[in-house]
């Protein structure tokens, strides 16, 4: 029996490689207007997705499209709260509109990483997608307050990052720094399949941390992120691995 591993795309964000990319992956998160997106991009991202039978997710954001949702946003929970619930609803909207299903949500960019770490702003989170009543598979981080909060109360998918450097902490080695992103192919590869096939992350700095991940997301703005995905897949293959799909 052939082996699978996930992969996920962040898409809909106006990379020029979003039409290539969806055959390719098995799930897409798409953005819904807060960091970027609109009802155009929606519509038309949802539709690429089902026509390529890969699952549908809302990518939602502090609603920052100037610094393209990766600076942390001081707002009022209340305020939070409502944004979050307005892009998820807008991207389920849509897709139900098209004929498809919403299947999850991964949070985006500062709001990922500071769900990951705040208490407060995972359980802000988690009561707003109780509140949607709706039965979301969330996709987190490893080791992070969300995953601990949401765990026994939605389906979680623990997520890990083929292009980005980690530091021993599990968090992601900061886009200000020049080793945040892999982008050779070779080396994007090495790192996704020891922690598929060892359940290791090699950090940085050397250290191995250990891995529990269900699916891998591989960014859309990344360098050659076609060519990386392209590649993933040829090397996969030789090892018997296929790249799951619904």
């Amino acid at each position: 029996m052939e082996r699978t591993i996930h992969l996920n795309c962040d898409l809909g964000e106006g990379g020029k490689y979003d039409e290539e990319i969806m055959p390719l992956i098995s799930a897409c998160n798409i953005a819904c207007g807060g960091h970027a997106g609109n009802l155009e991009t929606m519509h038309r991202t949802v539709r690429m997705a089902m026509e390529h039978d890969v699952e549908i997710g809302a990518h939602p954001s502090y609603p920052d499209r100037e610094n393209f949702g990766r600076n942390h946003l001081e707002m009022s929970a209340r305020d939070l709260k409502l944004s979050i619930e307005g892009q998820i609803l807008s991207l389920k909207q849509i897709a139900e509109s098209e004929g498809g299903k919403m299947t999850h949500v991964k949070l985006h960019g500062a709001l990922y990483n500071d769900a990951a770490k705040d208490e407060n702003i995972a359980r802000l989170i988690v009561e707003c997608l109780e509140d949607l009543e709706e039965d979301f598979r969330l996709f987190v981080p490893l080791n992070s307050k969300i995953s601990e909060l949401a765990m026994g109360k939605f389906d979680l998918f623990f997520e890990a990052f083929a292009d980005r450097n980690y530091e021993p902490d599990y968090s992601l080695v900061s886009r200000s720094k020049n080793h945040a992103l892999i982008t050779e192919d070779q080396q994007v590869f090495e790192h996704v399949f020891f922690m598929y096939n060892d359940g290791k992350i090699k950090t940085f700095s050397g250290e191995e941390i250990s891995c529990k991940a269900d699916t891998f997301c591989v960014h859309s703005d990344t360098p050659s992120s076609l060519e990386i995905i392209h590649f993933l897949h040829k090397k996969f293959a030789e090892k018997g691995i296929g790249v799951k799909n619904t």
